[in-house]
């Protein structure tokens, strides 16, 4: 099985002023499985590596468990497919996962606070001839009062070449990644944040509508975890409950890291009241690659469904309901006012007797 590693690529704009110079964009990392990771522009290539060791042959990436204040000795290697001479610069850097859910690394001019700062390369360099290897040791010291817990980075190989025509310095990066679990107790847990469930319905106000949920997962813990993930939407006491099709899986997120998701739940009826559930189950993977799945986590939000042609219709006969009764109250009242005249005009006639005669 050949190593699978993966590729940066950065460009700098060489026309800024030095004290502005700044790495400006990383195309996504992407894995190359069938053979060593291969940097090739012209007559310049080269692949990286794992070295086989104790650790292991043909490893697709550096994975260690160490304990606070330990450390352990690896080394990467580094092949020039090109014609000339080739000096490379190699560092480590801190991992992160991108918005579209890929591993990448900092930048060599961002501040590493892991990986990249625990990570030290023999050589800030290394010089391989045409069609030579070379190894890159390199030693992983964790600090003694590191936290317990998943840790991701790489080491890079990297070269900066001139790009005359469009005058921009070109950051070619290659690099393998590190995956460190310190010793300590593991405390894996994602948890649900910020659910809420809106609804778009039909005119017809028989006819059933769409619920988009919205939520953030978050790795409150401190390991490496994914997921699987389920959404539910129901009306009042869980009746006409629908079922999300197929929800995407989050990336394997690394501590504190989040990842912002969105469901369309289609089919839902407009049963005034809605009760979204999102179901989390986080997948915690070990060294040997296997995964354990955890306690579910789940999360309830309420949102309104109305069959807004419906409730106009009932408005519309409400009003007219009212209206009549207050019409017929009226009319009552001014009938009873007018009997009550008559009657009040033939008492008096008769209390004050008939008129006298006159001759």
């Amino acid at each position: 099985m050949q190593p699978s590693v993966t590729r940066w690529k950065t460009t700098t704009a060489a026309r800024l002023r030095a004290t502005e110079l700044s790495l400006l964009a990383v195309v996504a990392a992407v894995g190359v499985g069938a053979g060593p990771a291969l940097a090739a522009d012209g007559n310049v290539a080269w692949t990286v590596r794992t070295a086989s060791n104790g650790y292991g042959e043909a490893r697709s990436s550096y994975s260690y468990n160490v304990n606070p204040g330990g450390a352990v000795e690896d080394a990467m290697v580094v092949a020039n497919r090109g014609p000339a001479p080739l000096t490379l610069s190699v560092y480590a850097a801190d991992g992160f996962t991108t918005d579209a859910g890929q591993l990448d690394l900092l930048t060599k001019d961002k501040k590493s606070v892991a990986i990249g700062a625990w990570v030290k390369p023999n050589a800030g360099s290394v010089v391989i001839q045409p069609g030579k290897t070379a190894p890159v040791p390199f030693k992983v010291s964790v600090p003694e009062n590191a936290t317990p817990g998943d840790y991701v980075g790489g080491i890079l190989t990297t070269l900066t070449q001139a790009d005359q025509a469009e005058g921009i310095n070109v950051d070619r990066r290659l690099g393998i990644r590190i995956k460190l679990r310190v010793g300590g107790e593991l405390k894996p847990n994602l948890a649900i944040e910020n659910l809420h469930v809106t609804y778009a319905g039909p005119t017809n106000p028989f006819s059933k509508g769409d619920a988009t949920i919205t939520y953030k997962v978050h790795n409150v813990g401190n390991a490496a975890l994914s997921g699987k993930q389920a959404v539910t939407v129901s009306g009042p006491f869980g009746l006409l409950r629908v079922r999300a099709e197929d929800v995407a899986a989050p990336p394997e997120l690394l501590p504190g890291e989040s990842w912002n998701v969105t469901v369309p739940v289609r089919g839902v009826a407009p049963a005034i009241s809605l009760a979204a559930i999102a179901t989390v189950t986080p997948l915690l993977t070990d060294a040997s690659g296997s995964t354990t799945s955890l306690k579910p986590v789940q999360v309830t939000a309420h949102g309104w469904a109305l069959p807004w042609m419906l409730v106009l219709v009932i408005v519309v006969l409400i009003a007219v309901l009212v209206g009549a009764y207050l019409y017929r109250r009226r009319n009552r009242a001014q009938s009873k006012a007018r009997e009550d005249a008559r009657v009040r005009d033939a008492v008096e006639q008769a209390l004050r007797g008939p008129e006298p005669q006159t001759s």
